[in-house]
């Protein structure tokens, strides 16, 4: 897994602040988003990524590129000659929201004149992870709603998602991205992944998709069949799975705590006559209430002792259970949809969530475990740092243009995500220059 440390720490130049951070006003968004444009969003560091060194003809001009505006004014098929004409459009529309599309066969804007239409070429592969669909085994939180608890489940998803892309298919260039409210996004940015067909992208995802969602008693139950032997990813994935599966199923969530947790224990379990077996073994030697810990070893237990004790349906159908179990709770719940669409839009880096003011930072997926969603700044945050930078340095700058030398981005807490940003990029354009010395 790749070494980092631009997660730590502070810049150099930043000003510690002292008082809180203001309360974030989503009705004055339409104020601060000008001055964040203007003074904060990495505008040269986005286009440098978005042009991949110009090592392909059209790769920047024509990227559909969309606008979320005020009152859900929504601008699809934008795209740009220069980086000039992206930041002035940028800072003179205020977009609450920019999502990035595919690179097409001719320029977007010109959908409707071109014969046949136009179709993508080439995309990023994606991934979208979402914490709602955590919501059947968090008990912290739910819908909106994250904590550092329920983070874990993302800590997870990157790392095993990661170590796939990077081991199975051989990726190097991976961007991971807070969502600004509650998931992640996964951007992967080698060539070889944006070239990749729709058939391509699809087998990419189904290959990474182990969950399957069945129907009993009327809710969606996670099941996943290992089979008599695990295949190498699943047991790559459960050396990650493993050794959290106690600090957040039992601990942090005490899943099985009450009867509806252990219910969802019993129905992760495919075989009937097994899952009834189970059902009266849990009863007579727990009440209800029982701690998650408890209840998980009298499971194990159960599950070893029947699957080596003689040939039955524990030693064949269900020789793998405990592993099932864990991978079904804590394996990556992927929404394949987006991965599978060629021409999927998805929200850039650096946006602002409208609805919690914060900023969708990159993260290194090294120090993921230290990455505290309830502490990304807000933009009423920046705009607060900025301002308390600027007037502490007021009285001991000799020249008004010494000022001026320090990136705005700088003076704030959003500094660290965009040197994550800018390390990313310095690999994917070195990766350019050493492809170019290969012809």
């Amino acid at each position: 897994m790749p070494e980092s440390n631009t997660e730590e720490g502070n810049g150099p130049q930043q000003v510690s602040q002292q008082s809180a951070a203001p309360a974030y006003d989503p009705n004055i968004l339409p104020d601060m988003l000008p001055v964040y444009y203007r003074r904060l969003f990495p505008h040269q560091p986005f286009y440098r990524w978005l042009s991949y060194g110009l090592s392909e003809d059209g790769i920047f001009t024509n990227r559909e590129i969309s606008f979320t505006l005020h009152d859900d004014i929504y601008v699809r098929y934008l795209c740009y000659d220069t980086p000039a004409d992206l930041e002035k459009d940028i800072c003179a529309r205020n977009p609450y929201k920019i999502d990035i599309g595919a690179v097409m066969s001719t320029r977007p804007k010109n959908f409707r004149i071109v014969p046949g239409g136009i179709t993508p070429v080439q995309r990023e592969l994606v991934f979208d992870i979402d914490m709602t669909d955590y919501d059947e085994v968090r008990t912290c939180c739910s819908g909106a709603e994250v904590c550092q608890k329920c983070w874990k489940f993302m800590v997870l998803a990157a790392r095993i998602l990661e170590s796939a892309l990077r081991e199975d298919f051989g990726f190097e260039h991976v961007l991971w991205i807070f969502s600004g409210r509650r998931g992640i996004h996964c951007w992967v940015c080698d060539q070889q992944a944006r070239l990749l067909d729709a058939r391509g992208r699809s087998a990419v995802a189904e290959y990474l998709n182990i969950i399957n969602y069945v129907t009993y008693k009327g809710s969606s139950t996670p099941r996943i069949q290992l089979g008599d032997r695990i295949h190498h990813s699943l047991r790559r994935a459960l050396k990650f799975v493993e050794p959290m599966f106690e600090e957040i199923i039992l601990d942090d969530q005490n899943l099985f705590g009450t009867p509806k947790g252990v219910s969802k224990l019993m129905h992760i379990i495919s075989d009937d006559g097994a899952r009834n077996e189970l059902a009266v073994y849990l009863q007579k030697s727990h009440e209800d209430g029982t701690h998650s810990r408890a209840i998980w070893e009298s499971f194990a237990r159960f599950a070893n002792s029947m699957r080596t004790s003689a040939a039955n349906v524990w030693s064949r159908k269900l020789k793998h259970v405990v592993e099932e179990v864990q991978l079904c709770l804590l394996y990556p719940r992927l929404d394949i949809n987006v991965t599978k669409g060629f021409n999927h839009l998805l929200k850039a880096p650096f946006c602002i969530h409208p609805a919690t003011g914060k900023v969708c930072v990159p993260f290194s997926v090294s120090a993921v475990a230290k990455f505290d969603p309830t502490t990304v700044p807000t933009i009423s945050q920046l705009l607060q740092e900025i301002n308390a930078f600027d007037d502490k340095t007021k009285s001991y700058m000799e020249m008004p243009e010494d000022k001026s030398r320090i990136k705005d981005h700088k003076k704030t807490s959003m500094f660290k995500g965009v040197l994550v940003f800018e390390e990313f990029l310095r690999k994917l354009e070195r990766s350019f220059k050493e492809n170019s010395m290969d012809f």
